[in-house]
């Protein structure tokens, strides 16, 4: 065994030793007045600890307790704990193109905010920081203080370099120059990649010096003006310069073995870098410790001191007749403390109870005795938790208090039952008054009571009067209900009827509609025959008239024909008397004519004109060039 901390005992203890030396030789200060004889005859014998017993036990006290704080532990072994990196150098551009807004709040601001953030969430790792834009140096090396590589990090600005530009390959020579002997070098590029287009030559040069590239990407594609300090924008012939982010600068990366990341508005671009350098990164052993593993024993000298301390602080006697030692009866309650049922000052809480119950103070009362029964677990405490929360009318808390009662004795069980009994009469419900009956009667078969018996007798009349009350409530709730069907029946017959009212002077009226449609329709047959009668009369009447008018002109020209006729009788009269030659001539020649009209006539002409021949078949034809047309009839179409 050693101690962790041995100069505890070297200087605690010597002055523990005197403080208590002088303690233990002072006399009593009742040895100051009274002869020892006397003082004897006038001390009740109490058989209990002297002064001098009690300081000795506190000055044992003492000394277990600077043992204990000394450290006192037995060695186990050793622990070998091995410290591994990965060293990453930061480069951080901080040319004036960096101070383009296309980022909140410019490029500078943001980049130094994601370096902060891969300090904050590697702080396992050697980082260090170097500054570049046309020139670089060095600006913090490898080291496990993150907080001094920040507080150099937040300093950093455009100005901290005199001769602007980007230049990638100063950087990665001082960066080559500052970490040496090793055999791999990673860097954290934090850049918008500046102007140079083809990174071929740093690509190589990266190669040959085993140093890999992970770059985060500050600005956009779209670009943004440089403002300065003083609030001018940077100019070239004339015109604002527009920076954008070159995107040729990820060749870099992955033509190293690095990373290629834009930035955005979280870290979650930082927290994806830091894992790729990790998945990339080879470790080295930085440290290795061997670490002693110890087993402590200070709690034994404080427990020691605790039980001393309860001794020196009693007032047990040391009785010659006692079954037991008091230090075993000590030490029997304190370490079987978890099983006991009760403590040793538990009866000071059921006397406190009592009281409080005899005081009518029962909320108090149920607390202390609620208390005493779930330490304790006894009947007795739940019975008189059970009563003090009766007498609050708190009657089921009280129920679930009786209900984790039982007692042996039959008569306490008989009170217990009884109380249960009157918890449930007080609630008054039909359901609680069945189950004080049933309780009265359990606590009557234990033991009679004559309290309990007129209780019963009480509570089994207010059954009965609940069960009138509820049947006459019934019998009223039935009449009503009888009313109320009998009101509704005599509501439903007269709407019915009102229904059937309406459903009738509905069908007169629908029948009247009916019949004065019918109506109608008739009186419009009517009204369309006696139209169609009249339209018939009156093309009768027409056709009547036209055929009068017919008759009158065929009347009309029948006379004109026989007038023609006789016209025609004469002629052939007077042709009669004259000489035959010429009349054979004259025949001739009319054939001739006739048959040259044959020719010229259409075919309703020639059937006029043969009609009228066999019509005259006495009379000769005479055709005359000087003979006036014939009227024909206008009313016929010859085509």
């Amino acid at each position: 065994m050693s101690f962790l901390h041995p100069e505890f005992l070297y200087y605690m203890l010597p002055p523990l030793f005197i403080l208590f030396a002088l303690l233990l030789t002072q006399k009593e200060a009742q040895a100051n007045f009274f002869s020892q004889e006397v003082i004897e005859r006038l001390r009740v014998s109490a058989n209990t600890l002297t002064l001098k017993a009690r300081n000795g036990l506190f000055m044992l006290i003492g000394i277990l307790l600077v043992i204990a704080l000394a450290g006192p532990v037995i060695k186990e072994g050793k622990i070998e704990i091995k410290a591994k990196s990965a060293d990453i150098m930061i480069a951080l551009d901080i040319s004036d193109s960096m101070l383009a807004t296309d980022v909140y709040p410019n490029r500078l601001k943001l980049a130094k905010a994601k370096a902060l953030e891969f300090l904050r969430l590697a702080p396992n790792e050697r980082i260090g920081v170097i500054a570049f834009a046309k020139n670089s140096y060095l600006v913090s090396p490898l080291s496990f203080d993150h907080d001094a590589v920040a507080f150099l990090l937040k300093n950093l600005d455009t100005n901290s370099i005199t001769e602007q530009g980007t230049d990638l390959m100063s950087m990665l020579e001082v960066v080559n120059r500052s970490i040496k002997n090793e055999s791999h070098r990673y860097i954290l590029l934090l850049s918008d990649g500046g102007d140079e287009t083809d990174f071929s030559v740093e690509i190589a040069y990266a190669k040959k010096h085993n140093i890999t590239v992970f770059v985060l990407a500050m600005g956009t594609k779209k670009g943004a003006p440089i403002k300065l300090p003083n609030g001018e924008f940077i100019k070239q012939n004339g015109s604002i310069v527009i920076t954008k982010l070159n995107e040729n600068i990820a060749k870099l990366a992955t033509q190293t073995g690095g990373v290629y990341i834009e930035n955005i508005n979280s870290n979650k671009d930082v927290k994806t870098m830091l894992r790729e350098i990790e998945n990339t990164a080879t470790k080295k052993e930085m440290k290795l410790e061997e670490i002693e593993k110890y087993i402590p024993l200070f709690y034994y000298p404080v427990g020691l001191a605790l039980l001393l301390l309860l001794i020196a602080t009693s007032s047990m006697s040391k009785r010659q007749n006692v079954q037991m030692p008091s230090m075993f009866l000590l030490a029997l309650v304190l370490f079987n403390a978890p099983v006991a049922k009760a403590g040793l000052l538990d009866f000071v809480d059921l006397n406190d109870a009592k009281k409080a119950y005899s005081a009518q103070n029962y909320e108090k009362s149920a607390h202390y005795f609620d208390a005493y029964a779930k330490k304790t677990h006894k009947s007795a405490a739940y019975y008189n938790a059970g009563n003090a929360l009766y007498k609050q009318k708190k009657y089921k808390e009280a129920l679930k208090q009786y209900e984790k009662a039982h007692f042996i004795d039959k008569k306490k069980e008989a009170a217990m039952l009884a109380n249960r009994g009157n918890a449930y009469a007080r609630l008054g419900s039909q359901k609680d008054l069945e189950a004080a009956v049933k309780e009265y009667e359990k606590s009557l078969k234990l033991h009679e009571d004559k309290a309990v018996r007129e209780n019963l007798e009480a509570v089994k009349k207010a059954l009965e009067k609940k069960e009138q009350n509820k049947q006459q409530q019934q019998n009223k709730n039935q009449k009503n209900k009888n009313q109320k069907n009998k009101q509704q029946q005599n509501k439903n017959q007269k709407n019915k009827q009102q229904h059937n009212k309406n459903q009738q002077s509905k069908d007169q009226k629908r029948k009247q509609d009916k019949q004065q449609n019918q109506d109608k329709k008739q009186q419009n047959k009517n009204d369309q025959q006696k139209k169609s009668q009249r339209k018939s009369k009156q093309q009768s009447q027409e056709e009547k008239e036209k055929q009068e008018q017919k008759k009158q002109e065929n009347k009309k020209n029948k006379q004109q024909q026989d007038k023609k006729e006789k016209k025609q009788n004469k002629m052939e009269q007077l042709n009669k008397s004259k000489d035959p030659k010429k009349e054979k001539n004259r025949d001739k020649s009319a054939q001739m004519q006739q048959a040259q009209m044959k020719d010229k006539m259409s075919d309703a002409e020639e059937k006029k004109w043969l009609k009228r021949l066999n019509a005259q078949q006495s009379s000769y034809l005479y055709m005359l060039n000087k003979e006036k047309p014939m009227k024909e009839n206008t009313n016929e179409k010859p085509w």
